[in-house]
């Protein structure tokens, strides 16, 4: 998933065999509204998709990239489609997210239409990078999700940050040089875990299953390696400003990672596993060790001033961290039952022992429908908590900063605290 925003919880089964990508987009439920979807923008769009799958030709993964795409707009009820759309009712989430869904008995490649870049390159990057969502099942590499919480940290991002340079330095070198940077990136990889324990194993999941996508987006939808390995360090330099890594960090790391490996092992997408490790993979094929002193490998990239940088964020977002437990922990709140839904991927922030904050929240359920600016996530995804509402009355129910409309049969009832509230059946 792209664009700053998933969906989650959808099946993992592709029950859908491969369907070619038509040229004319079929636009259904189109409302009057200035921001509806443009059906000769959308139908460009798939050429373009379609352009880039026939010139991709399978050569990556073995299949084609091509298959079942939406565009989608909540707000005007529109979508359009390069295939004629099931008659079966679309997913709840359609239009909130970039992802792959399964709609009619077949897996579609679903996107936000205001979330389609108007720069033509990085349009076919997202492009692609759903439709390799889309096969991603029958390939064997769609992982669960990895909880990486440690890159909130000041020595996760440090030494995550420090990884990226030292990738960038290899993409953009070769020989001897590019060896040496590789050496580097590595051993602030492997620093890095070893002052997270956990991190190896929920790292590798999300380069597995995010890295992979954002690879394939990257490498298909340029003219040449060069090409690629320029814009996969320009995604490293651009990700690196992001206000948090904590599910956004996969994307050019698994590019990177990607693309060197096509320079020291050609062929590996045919026999990369859904266990594998990319740093391991490449390390093992660059026949490369890490640097021996990571601290003094910093110092090649910059680590004094990166570090003084990453303490001042870190005092900043403690500050940060404190306010939102006082939110969502300490103050009165109203807990709702967990659900599948869309959460945007930049800005989440993680509450040690309670959760994580996620911006830009749309869930919809059995209880009802939430949208919300942000929402405390637990950690098992079994509720989401938000400020307490200013008042019960209604179906409809309004805090700071969030809407919630119930369904019949569910209520808002006192919780164990005073000012506390949870949403049950009733």
């Amino acid at each position: 998933m792209t664009g700053r925003s998933r969906r989650e919880g959808e099946p993992l089964a592709n029950r859908n065999k491969r369907r070619r990508i038509g040229a004319v987009a079929v636009l259904l439920w189109a409302f009057p509204a200035a921001a509806q979807i443009d059906p000769r923008r959308a139908a460009a769009f798939f050429k373009e998709a379609a352009a880039l799958c026939k010139l991709e030709g399978g050569r990556l993964w073995g299949v084609s990239l091509c298959g079942p795409m939406v565009f989608a707009d909540p707000s005007t009820n529109s979508i359009a489609t390069n295939q004629p759309a099931p008659a079966a009712n679309p997913p709840a989430s359609l239009g909130f997210a970039n992802a792959a869904m399964d709609w009619g008995g077949a897996r579609w490649s679903t996107y936000v239409w205001r979330m389609i870049p108007s720069d033509q390159h990085a349009r076919g990057r997202l492009l692609l990078h759903e439709l390799f969502h889309r096969i991603q099942p029958q390939l064997g590499l769609l992982t669960r999700d990895g909880q990486n919480d440690h890159l909130d940290t000041l020595d996760g991002r440090y030494w995550l940050r420090l990884e990226w340079r030292a990738l960038a330095k290899a993409l953009a070198t070769s020989g001897p040089e590019r060896a040496t940077a590789l050496g580097d990136a590595l051993a602030f990889r492997s620093t890095r875990r070893k002052l997270f324990p956990a991190a190896a194993e929920n790292e590798r999941l999300e380069e597995i299953r995010e890295g992979l996508a954002q690879y394939t987006g990257t490498v298909a939808s340029a003219a040449s390696a060069a090409e690629a390995a320029a814009d996969a360090i320009s995604q490293l330099a651009e990700y690196a400003r992001n206000p948090t890594f904590v599910r956004t960090f996969a994307y050019p790391t698994g590019a990177a990672y990607g693309i060197l490996l096509d320079a020291w092992s050609p062929g590996w997408t045919r026999q990369v596993k859904a266990a594998d490790d990319l740093g391991q993979l490449l390390q093992a094929a660059a026949r490369v060790e890490a640097t021996e002193d990571a601290e003094v490998a910093a110092k090649r990239h910059g680590g004094p001033e990166l570090r003084i940088a990453e303490e001042r964020r870190d005092g900043q977002q403690k500050s940060q961290v404190a306010e939102l437990r006082r939110r969502f922990v300490e103050g009165p709140v109203l807990v709702v039952p967990g659900a599948p839904g869309s959460f945007l991927s930049l800005g989440v922030t993680p509450i040690p022992g309670a959760g994580t904050v996620y911006p830009g929240v749309r869930v919809t359920a059995e209880w009802g429908s939430l949208e919300a600016a942000h929402a405390l996530r637990s950690g098992d995804r079994s509720k989401l908590t938000l400020p307490a509402p200013a008042s019960l009355e209604g179906a409809t129910l309004h805090g700071d900063g969030w809407t919630l409309k119930l369904a019949p049969g569910w209520v808002v009832r006192p919780g164990s605290r005073p000012g506390d509230f949870h949403l049950v059946r009733e």
